[in-house]
């Protein structure tokens, strides 16, 4: 094979006045070559693969639909019906070149970055802690792409509803948004189809136009095309998380709007040093100006108004103003609640904060409602407590019967509770030593051992007797090939019994 430094050596000997005979001479070719060389001007001659079988194109795509896109079946197809005697590699080329399958892989058009033209946005999952509690955080960021602004809040759950707050909390900071965002191929806003093919949710669809954005996913594989996002996260896991401590996730949240709203804006981004403040004021006028009152988005919950005038949402109760009972309409939004009855307004209550549950709320500055919540849960930290504090055999068989074992913990507590107040501490102790043992947790089971340890007058009961005569029944007979089970456990207990008797 002749290089290419040669076969342009030959053509450029040519253009100078050389004859053929001189330059195969000089150069070692025949004769015949240089002519080919000189009349292809130097270039390499195209290759043309000879197909030693040719294949139908229409045949390989029919078998190819008929095998649901597998092409060893394809193969052996062709090989044991069509007749045609093909290698594998040469029937996955040719599949390849009539572009077959998989399409081929394309290359990325670079996007400029144009004043107002895109913000990006997606979410990412970070192990922290919180106070010491170790917790997984969802951390939701959007990002202007020109100007390099950047508003972040983390989250325990993200949904669509936390996606539109999030949007309204982040735009209405900035006061103004681009005209379109850049998405991951996510369910939260796409319904169907990836890539410049998605269908995007009608109720995001119509939530971008309030802000007079629309969503746009980028194609699947290409994360790139919102580098400027991953940068973001990268920058968050680099520079935000370490060396920070965080009381609670408010805590959490305080710190990340300061230091994306306000360390990074005036800190120099990227080898041009550009300045993300100053920058958003020359990307200001062709951002899109908001209205200063957007309405903010909510969830609307329908809730009856119990007997003492409460409804329930999240786990608490707030109180309805006035006397009738009728059904009322709660909206949530991202801090707080509305009651609303008809088209009449109500009451506003402030979400309470994290981890607050069964907890009563009502307007400030009125007398408090008589009674609670008609579904209020009564917690039992306190009978728990107590009962712990009884001795360690207690809070053994505590920590034995309250395990997932098909029992309601609350009504458990309580029943267990009341038995211990019905009687003397060392009789209580003296019966639930005994239920520990035999892994007893039925309340009445409890009580009628308490009576046994009264009515005998002694400080043990005596171990339950056992007929020996069960070897001779038939049951016994029929099962007596079956593997014994392992009663180990239950004769040690037998023993113990025997031994204090």
């Amino acid at each position: 094979m002749i290089d290419a430094d040669k076969r342009k050596a030959v053509f450029l000997l040519h253009r100078e006045g050389m004859g053929a005979r001189e330059i195969s001479r000089r150069l070692g070719l025949g004769r015949n070559t240089v002519r080919r060389m000189i009349a292809l001007e130097g270039a390499r001659p195209p290759v043309v693969r000879r197909e030693k079988q040719p294949l139908d194109p229409e045949l390989l795509r029919r078998l190819y639909t008929q095998c649901d896109g597998w092409i060893r079946r394809v193969h052996e197809k062709l090989t044991e019906e069509e007749g045609v005697a093909i290698p594998y590699p040469t029937l996955t080329r040719k599949l390849r070149t009539l572009g077959i399958g998989a399409p081929r892989e394309e290359r990325c058009a670079r996007v400029p970055d144009e004043p107002g033209a895109e913000m990006q946005h997606d979410t990412t999952v970070y192990a922290m802690v919180l106070g010491d509690q170790p917790v997984r955080l969802i951390a939701s960021l959007l990002y202007l792409r020109y100007s390099k602004r950047r508003y972040l809040k983390f989250y325990r759950a993200f949904n669509r509803f936390k996606m539109k707050c999030f949007f309204h909390e982040a735009l209405t900071f900035w006061r103004h948004a681009a005209r379109k965002c850049i998405i991951d191929n996510t369910n939260l806003a796409r319904l169907r189809g990836t890539g410049a093919d998605a269908l995007i949710v009608p109720e995001m669809e119509a939530f971008g136009k309030q802000y007079g954005f629309r969503f746009r996913c980028h194609e699947l594989g290409h994360a790139n095309r919102k580098a400027g996002e991953e940068r973001s996260f990268w920058t968050v896991e680099t520079n935000f998380l370490p060396g920070r401590t965080f009381q609670s996730l408010d805590d959490l949240n305080a710190q990340a709007l300061e230091w994306a709203t306000v360390r990074l804006e005036h800190r120099p981004q990227g080898k041009a040093g550009l300045i993300p403040a100053k920058a958003f004021e020359h990307e200001r006028p062709t951002l899109i100006e908001l209205p200063p009152h957007l309405p903010a988005p909510y969830l609307l919950h329908e809730r009856d108004t119990d007997q003492y005038g409460y409804v329930a949402l999240g786990g608490n109760y707030y109180w309805v103003p006035g006397t009738r009972r009728e059904p009322v309409k709660v909206l949530e939004y991202a801090d707080r609640l509305r009651l609303c009855r008809g088209g009449e307004y109500l009451a506003e209550y402030s979400l309470p904060d994290e981890g607050v549950r069964n907890a009563q709320f009502s307007l400030p500055g009125q007398p408090a409602p008589h009674g609670n919540a008609n579904n209020r849960k009564r917690p039992t930290q306190e009978e728990e407590k107590r009962l712990r504090a009884l001795g360690e055999s207690v809070d053994a068989y505590l920590t034995f019967a309250l395990k997932p074992r098909g029992i309601v913990r609350h009504r458990f507590i309580r029943e267990l509770f009341a038995l211990s107040r019905q009687m003397t501490a060392a009789l209580f102790i003296q019966t639930v030593e005994r239920a520990l043992r035999y892994r007893i947790t039925d309340i009445e089971t409890l009580r009628r051992i308490a009576q046994l340890y009264l009515t005998q007058g002694e400080a043990h009961l005596p171990s339950a007797a056992v007929d020996e005569g069960f070897r001779e029944r038939d049951a016994y007979r029929q099962g007596h090939l079956t593997d014994a089970p392992d009663l180990s456990r239950y004769d040690n207990m037998l023993e113990e019994d025997n031994d204090d008797g």
